[in-house]
């Protein structure tokens, strides 16, 4: 039975390496081939070679810094919002998981920003920021940093309920004999935490980590309806300002094409770095 498994094992994938080339592959290599073109609609294109790619940075003679702008500003958005919500997250997980009174509510309670659509929650804490920061004579979009610090909020508010269940799961499989043989030897607190719980933990930090690595560079819906990338396009993460690149400036498709490309190059990488470096430490763990 097994080696008959193993015969036909190629058969019974072929159906699903097609729908995956269909559906991934034919059009991601499309997409790279049109960064290199102009075009309107998919069918029309014009080759260009570099000149997409030599717009995103110099437009007219004189250089562009928008790209570069959107490139730090979500790689430091993404940097702050990953380490409050895995900080978060962890320290309610493990709140959760010492036998308290109504544990399963406080997980509802915190799991259920998660099922609300990003642009619906955009629009409720929109509201709710600038009803307070009327008072300060001030909006959401007031400066980049006030719509920075309102992203952060909405998008941690949004995922510490997601993350925080994988690290409940994460910490209850956690044998109980390390921790019994750990307070048996002496260790407190601390170094129950440094030596026992984070280590076997770290297949749940990196799996956690990953996610809100990804989420953070992948940004669109919360920053579309929360500050659209005001004030003069300075709250614009990447995923806003090539969509922007794309349908917001008429002929200019292959430059957000092209934007588009980099942007998966950047975010590929920095997602491969990060799960190998937290890989090894759960190696060395």
């Amino acid at each position: 039975m097994e080696k008959a498994i193993k015969r036909y094992f190629p058969l019974f994938a072929l159906p699903t390496m097609i729908a995956f080339a269909i559906g991934f592959i034919v059009p991601f290599l499309y997409g790279i081939f049109l960064s290199f073109c102009k075009f309107t609609t998919v069918v029309d294109w014009k080759w260009k070679g570099l000149e997409n790619y030599t717009k995103i940075f110099v437009i007219d003679g004189k250089l562009d810094t928008s790209f570069l702008h959107s490139i730090w500003y979500t790689a430091l958005f993404t940097v702050v919002s990953m380490i409050v919500i895995n900080v978060v997250a962890f320290a309610i997980g493990m709140a959760l998981t010492k036998g308290i009174r109504g544990t399963n509510l406080f997980r509802t309670v915190f799991f259920l920003p998660n099922l609300i659509g990003g642009i619906v929650l955009s629009y409720i804490w929109l509201m709710i920021f600038n009803a307070i920061l009327q008072n300060f004579s001030k909006t959401i979009v007031t400066s980049q940093w006030t719509a920075f610090w309102g992203m952060v909020i909405v998008v941690c508010w949004q995922q510490i309920g997601y993350m925080m269940i994988i690290y409940v799961a994460g910490i209850q499989n956690i044998p109980g004999e390390l921790i019994e043989a750990a307070k048996i030897d002496g260790a407190n607190s601390w170094q129950l935490l440094k030596s026992v719980t984070l280590p076997m933990l770290m297949p749940t930090i990196t799996i956690c980590s990953f996610l809100t690595l990804t989420n953070g560079f992948k940004l669109f819906d919360q920053n579309l309806a929360l500050t659209g990338g005001n004030p003069g396009k300075m709250s614009q993460l990447l995923a806003l300002n090539i969509y922007d690149t794309m349908y917001g400036t008429t002929g200019w498709q292959g430059v957000g094409q092209a934007k588009a490309v980099i942007f998966f190059i950047l975010v590929a990488f920095i997602a491969i770095a990060q799960n190998k470096l937290t890989t090894s430490k759960e190696v060395q763990g």
